[in-house]
Protein backbone atom coordinates (compact mmCIF):
# COMPACT_ATOMS: atom_id res chain seq x y z
CA UNK A 1 0.00 0.00 0.00
CA UNK A 2 1.21 3.52 -0.76
CA UNK A 3 -0.11 7.05 -0.37
CA UNK A 4 -0.92 7.37 -4.06
CA UNK A 5 -2.09 3.89 -5.02
CA UNK A 6 -4.15 2.65 -2.06
CA UNK A 7 -7.35 1.00 -3.27
CA UNK A 8 -9.39 2.01 -0.22
CA UNK A 9 -9.58 5.03 2.09
CA UNK A 10 -6.61 5.33 4.44
CA UNK A 11 -6.98 5.74 8.19
CA UNK A 12 -4.06 7.73 9.61
CA UNK A 13 -3.36 8.13 13.33
CA UNK A 14 -2.97 11.85 14.15
CA UNK A 15 0.16 12.12 16.28
CA UNK A 16 -0.42 8.40 16.69
CA UNK A 17 -3.54 7.34 18.56
CA UNK A 18 -3.46 10.65 20.41
CA UNK A 19 -6.86 10.20 22.04
CA UNK A 20 -5.61 7.13 23.91
CA UNK A 21 -1.86 7.66 24.35
CA UNK A 22 0.50 10.63 24.77
CA UNK A 23 0.78 12.37 21.41
CA UNK A 24 3.81 11.96 19.17
CA UNK A 25 5.32 9.14 21.23
CA UNK A 26 6.38 5.72 20.04
CA UNK A 27 3.65 4.35 22.31
CA UNK A 28 1.01 6.42 20.49
CA UNK A 29 2.27 5.31 17.09
CA UNK A 30 2.37 1.66 18.20
CA UNK A 31 -1.19 1.90 19.50
CA UNK A 32 -2.43 3.53 16.29
CA UNK A 33 -1.16 0.59 14.26
CA UNK A 34 -2.60 -1.88 16.77
CA UNK A 35 -5.97 -0.14 16.33
CA UNK A 36 -5.86 -0.72 12.58
CA UNK A 37 -4.37 2.54 11.26
CA UNK A 38 -2.74 2.38 7.85
CA UNK A 39 -0.19 4.96 8.92
CA UNK A 40 0.72 7.69 11.36
CA UNK A 41 0.88 11.47 11.17
CA UNK A 42 3.61 13.27 13.12
CA UNK A 43 5.20 16.69 13.54
CA UNK A 44 8.91 17.23 13.03
CA UNK A 45 11.22 20.13 13.81
CA UNK A 46 14.95 20.57 14.38
CA UNK A 47 16.61 20.72 17.77
CA UNK A 48 19.74 22.80 18.39
CA UNK A 49 21.94 20.00 17.01
CA UNK A 50 20.03 19.88 13.73
CA UNK A 51 18.39 16.52 14.53
CA UNK A 52 14.72 16.05 13.44
CA UNK A 53 12.64 15.73 16.63
CA UNK A 54 9.03 14.53 16.74
CA UNK A 55 7.07 17.15 18.67
CA UNK A 56 4.25 19.51 17.75
CA UNK A 57 4.85 22.72 19.71
CA UNK A 58 7.82 25.03 19.30
CA UNK A 59 8.44 24.58 23.03
CA UNK A 60 8.48 21.48 25.24
CA UNK A 61 6.39 23.15 27.94
CA UNK A 62 2.95 21.68 27.16
CA UNK A 63 3.83 18.04 26.60
CA UNK A 64 7.05 17.47 28.57
CA UNK A 65 8.42 17.81 32.10
CA UNK A 66 10.62 20.73 31.12
CA UNK A 67 10.65 24.16 29.53
CA UNK A 68 12.31 25.81 26.58
CA UNK A 69 12.24 26.11 22.81
CA UNK A 70 12.95 22.91 20.91
CA UNK A 71 15.30 24.82 18.61
CA UNK A 72 17.38 25.95 21.60
CA UNK A 73 17.72 22.52 23.23
CA UNK A 74 20.32 19.91 22.26
CA UNK A 75 19.42 16.31 21.62
CA UNK A 76 21.15 15.38 24.89
CA UNK A 77 18.99 17.88 26.78
CA UNK A 78 15.82 16.65 25.10
CA UNK A 79 16.72 13.06 25.97
CA UNK A 80 16.50 14.01 29.65
CA UNK A 81 12.85 15.03 29.31
CA UNK A 82 9.80 12.79 29.31
CA UNK A 83 6.24 13.04 28.04
CA UNK A 84 3.54 12.14 30.57
CA UNK A 85 6.29 11.20 33.05
CA UNK A 86 7.15 8.07 31.12
CA UNK A 87 7.77 8.48 27.39
CA UNK A 88 10.91 9.92 25.79
CA UNK A 89 10.71 12.47 23.02
CA UNK A 90 11.40 10.46 19.85
CA UNK A 91 13.57 11.49 16.96
CA UNK A 92 12.54 10.81 13.38
CA UNK A 93 15.31 8.21 13.26
CA UNK A 94 13.76 6.51 16.31
CA UNK A 95 10.43 6.26 14.51
CA UNK A 96 11.84 4.91 11.26
CA UNK A 97 14.11 2.46 13.09
CA UNK A 98 11.14 1.16 15.11
CA UNK A 99 8.58 0.68 12.33
CA UNK A 100 10.63 0.64 9.13
CA UNK A 101 8.54 -0.15 6.07
CA UNK A 102 5.61 -1.61 8.03
CA UNK A 103 3.49 1.53 7.89
CA UNK A 104 2.84 4.81 6.09
CA UNK A 105 4.23 8.08 7.48
CA UNK A 106 2.75 11.56 7.11
CA UNK A 107 5.64 13.77 8.22
CA UNK A 108 4.55 17.36 8.83
CA UNK A 109 7.41 19.85 8.61
CA UNK A 110 7.11 22.46 11.37
CA UNK A 111 9.26 25.24 9.96
CA UNK A 112 8.93 28.55 8.18
CA UNK A 113 11.23 30.59 6.00
CA UNK A 114 14.88 29.57 5.78
CA UNK A 115 14.42 27.03 8.55
CA UNK A 116 12.34 24.96 6.18
CA UNK A 117 15.29 24.19 3.96
CA UNK A 118 17.44 22.83 6.79
CA UNK A 119 14.57 20.78 8.18
CA UNK A 120 13.68 19.37 4.76
CA UNK A 121 17.30 18.37 4.16
CA UNK A 122 17.55 16.62 7.54
CA UNK A 123 14.27 14.77 6.99
CA UNK A 124 15.39 13.68 3.52
CA UNK A 125 18.60 12.26 5.00
CA UNK A 126 16.62 10.26 7.57
CA UNK A 127 14.30 8.90 4.88
CA UNK A 128 17.25 7.79 2.77
CA UNK A 129 19.11 6.28 5.73
CA UNK A 130 16.14 4.05 6.63
CA UNK A 131 14.97 3.25 3.10
CA UNK A 132 11.39 4.37 3.69
CA UNK A 133 10.89 6.72 0.73
CA UNK A 134 7.98 4.63 -0.59
CA UNK A 135 6.14 4.93 2.73
CA UNK A 136 6.53 8.68 3.35
CA UNK A 137 4.39 11.69 2.49
CA UNK A 138 5.63 15.16 3.46
CA UNK A 139 3.15 17.87 4.46
CA UNK A 140 3.32 21.49 5.60
CA UNK A 141 1.16 24.58 5.90
CA UNK A 142 3.93 26.49 4.13
CA UNK A 143 4.18 26.14 0.34
CA UNK A 144 7.71 27.53 0.59
CA UNK A 145 8.74 24.79 3.00
CA UNK A 146 7.26 22.23 0.62
CA UNK A 147 9.20 23.72 -2.27
CA UNK A 148 12.37 23.38 -0.19
CA UNK A 149 11.44 19.78 0.57
CA UNK A 150 11.03 19.02 -3.14
CA UNK A 151 14.64 20.08 -3.73
CA UNK A 152 15.93 17.58 -1.17
CA UNK A 153 13.55 14.62 -1.40
CA UNK A 154 13.57 11.75 -3.89
CA UNK A 155 11.12 12.53 -6.73
CA UNK A 156 8.77 9.74 -5.68
CA UNK A 157 8.07 11.13 -2.19
CA UNK A 158 4.71 12.94 -2.45
CA UNK A 159 4.01 16.39 -1.02
CA UNK A 160 0.77 17.60 0.56
CA UNK A 161 -0.36 21.14 1.37
CA UNK A 162 -2.05 21.49 4.75
CA UNK A 163 -4.89 24.01 4.73
CA UNK A 164 -7.39 25.49 7.15
CA UNK A 165 -8.80 28.21 4.87
CA UNK A 166 -10.48 27.96 1.48
CA UNK A 167 -8.38 30.67 -0.13
CA UNK A 168 -5.10 28.88 0.51
CA UNK A 169 -5.82 26.26 -2.13
CA UNK A 170 -4.41 28.81 -4.59
CA UNK A 171 -0.96 27.97 -3.19
CA UNK A 172 -1.09 24.69 -5.10
CA UNK A 173 -0.15 26.74 -8.17
CA UNK A 174 3.31 27.12 -6.59
CA UNK A 175 3.79 23.41 -5.97
CA UNK A 176 4.12 19.99 -7.49
CA UNK A 177 2.00 18.51 -4.72
CA UNK A 178 0.25 15.17 -4.99
CA UNK A 179 -2.25 15.75 -2.20
CA UNK A 180 -4.37 18.37 -0.51
CA UNK A 181 -4.81 18.16 3.27
CA UNK A 182 -7.72 20.45 4.16
CA UNK A 183 -9.29 20.89 7.59
CA UNK A 184 -12.35 18.68 7.33
CA UNK A 185 -15.06 21.42 7.43
CA UNK A 186 -13.65 22.77 4.14
CA UNK A 187 -14.47 19.59 2.25
CA UNK A 188 -17.58 19.54 0.07
CA UNK A 189 -18.51 18.42 -3.43
CA UNK A 190 -16.98 21.53 -4.97
CA UNK A 191 -13.62 20.95 -3.31
CA UNK A 192 -13.59 17.32 -4.36
CA UNK A 193 -14.38 18.28 -7.96
CA UNK A 194 -11.52 20.81 -7.89
CA UNK A 195 -9.14 18.20 -6.44
CA UNK A 196 -10.06 15.68 -9.14
CA UNK A 197 -9.47 18.35 -11.78
CA UNK A 198 -6.00 19.00 -10.36
CA UNK A 199 -5.27 15.30 -9.86
CA UNK A 200 -4.89 15.67 -6.08
CA UNK A 201 -5.56 13.09 -3.40
CA UNK A 202 -7.56 14.53 -0.50
CA UNK A 203 -6.77 13.57 3.10
CA UNK A 204 -8.91 15.24 5.77
CA UNK A 205 -7.77 16.36 9.23
CA UNK A 206 -8.52 15.97 12.13
CA UNK A 207 -11.67 13.82 12.14
CA UNK A 208 -12.77 12.12 15.37
CA UNK A 209 -16.54 12.01 14.78
CA UNK A 210 -17.62 8.83 12.94
CA UNK A 211 -20.57 10.62 11.33
CA UNK A 212 -18.25 13.26 9.89
CA UNK A 213 -15.86 10.57 8.71
CA UNK A 214 -18.70 8.87 6.86
CA UNK A 215 -19.75 12.16 5.25
CA UNK A 216 -16.23 12.71 3.99
CA UNK A 217 -15.85 9.17 2.70
CA UNK A 218 -19.15 9.47 0.86
CA UNK A 219 -17.68 12.53 -0.87
CA UNK A 220 -14.72 10.41 -1.93
CA UNK A 221 -11.83 11.56 0.25
CA UNK A 222 -8.77 9.34 0.08
CA UNK A 223 -7.80 9.45 3.75
CA UNK A 224 -8.97 10.35 7.24
CA UNK A 225 -6.44 11.70 9.75
CA UNK A 226 -7.81 11.03 13.24
CA UNK A 227 -6.91 10.89 16.91
CA UNK A 228 -9.14 7.78 17.14
CA UNK A 229 -8.05 5.43 14.36
CA UNK A 230 -9.59 2.36 15.99
CA UNK A 231 -13.05 3.88 16.32
CA UNK A 232 -12.99 5.46 12.88
CA UNK A 233 -11.81 2.18 11.32
CA UNK A 234 -14.67 0.24 12.92
CA UNK A 235 -17.30 2.84 12.05
CA UNK A 236 -16.29 3.07 8.38
CA UNK A 237 -15.56 -0.55 7.50
CA UNK A 238 -18.14 -0.57 4.70
CA UNK A 239 -16.17 2.02 2.70
CA UNK A 240 -14.00 -0.48 0.86
CA UNK A 241 -13.70 1.33 -2.47
CA UNK A 242 -13.01 4.89 -3.50
CA UNK A 243 -15.69 6.89 -5.20
CA UNK A 244 -13.60 8.02 -8.15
Amino acid sequence: MSWLTADRPLIIGHRGAAADAPENTLAAFTLALAQGADGVELDVQLCADGVPIIIHDTTVDRTCDGTGRVADLSLAELRLLTIDNDHPIPTLDDLFATFGRRTLYNVELKALGRGGDALAAAVARAIAAHGVAEQVLISSFSPFTLRAARRHLPPGVPLALLRERRATRAAHALLRAAADHPHHPLIDEALMAWARWRGLRVNAWTVDDPAEARRLLQLGVHGIITNRPGEIRVETTDFTDYQK
